[in-house]
């Protein structure tokens, strides 16, 4: 029995499917609801059987769907290929970039974005910035062309190479008793409260990891899903933070915060460009991971010690 399905067809029931939403798809293929029903149930009765069903109030995928699903992404990913290799064959330095990246890359991300797009003006970028678990669960589905993020993931299998250090520091408002001193001893903080990033965070991980390895109590105060919340909440005088020191640049120029002189401290991490294992990637995508590996650090502007 042949199937007499469309490319369109696929491409919205793959979306559907993995948002397990036709409001999310209709939105990222800017579709109408109905547009997108109309498509999903015309590849129902091409297929003969039903490919989502409702319980209560969330949709789920039927046998069917699943092995659909499966084989639309495949079919998806080829023509991502073919569309690759026949830019290859064109030459040049045009087409779509997709990239991902952690939130608290995004201050120097931008600015990679914009001179990378200056120098490649007939390139159309998109930008998602996002946070850890997002970026997992987009390169499992291999969707960016590449992610710019901390330590890599687990359970995904990706290829990364670090391109620049990633020091996180402890921040105090300018008016807090430790700002004066000079190598305060890491067990000064036991008593200490700290806003941190959520559970599940690159960064809350990594601080995490570092006072146990000191075995020193960390204390957390408040969670925050974003580093602009936790630099304000520091300032407010709510806990002590600790974030990525790329973050800081207008808060350390204008003195609304101040980095303390802790031993032991900064917690040395690195940045990371991360595509997944196996994928091939487009001479504009080419083009960028190498602009980033060579001149990320122009980007960069660090406290002056």
């Amino acid at each position: 029995m042949a199937l007499n399905l469309t490319f369109r067809q696929l491409k919205v029931f793959e979306s559907a499917a993995r948002h397990l939403s036709y409001t999310r798809a209709a939105k990222e293929l800017h579709l109408s609801q109905p547009g997108v029903s109309m498509q999903i149930k015309q590849l129902e009765e091409v297929v003969g059987l039903p490919l989502f069903e409702q319980i209560g109030k969330k949709m789920h995928l039927t046998d069917a769907g699943r092995e659909i699903f499966a084989y639309s992404q495949s079919i998806g990913h080829l023509l991502d290929e073919a569309e690759i290799v026949l830019e290859e064959l064109k030459g040049g330095s045009s087409g779509k970039l997709a990239i991902s990246v952690a939130t608290t890359a995004s201050h120097f991300a931008t600015r990679l974005l914009a001179a990378f797009s200056q120098r490649y003006k007939d390139v159309t970028i998109s930008l998602d910035i996002t946070n850890r678990k997002s970026l997992q669960e987009q390169l499992a589905n291999n969707e960016p062309d590449l992610v710019i993020m901390g330590q890599p993931p687990e359970g995904v299998e990706v290829e990364s190479e670090a391109f620049m250090v990633n020091p996180l520091v402890i921040i105090a408002p300018p008016n807090h008793p430790l700002v004066t001193e000079q190598n305060i001893p890491l067990e000064r903080f036991e008593d200490e409260h700290f806003v941190v990033r959520e559970s599940g965070s690159g960064t809350r991980g990594a601080i995490q990891r570092f006072f146990d390895e000191h075995q020193v109590s960390f204390h957390t105060g408040i969670e925050m899903s974003s580093n602009e919340a936790i630099k304000q909440a520091v300032e407010a005088g709510l806990g002590l933070g600790l974030v990525s020191i790329h973050t800081l640049e207008l808060e350390l120029e204008t003195q609304r915060l101040a980095i303390l002189n802790v031993t032991d401290f900064p917690i040395q991490r690195h940045w990371h460009i991360v595509q997944r294992s196996g994928k091939r990637l487009s001479p504009v995508a080419q083009e960028f991971k190498q602009f980033v590996l060579d001149e990320a650090v122009k980007f960069i502007r660090l406290p002056e010690s």
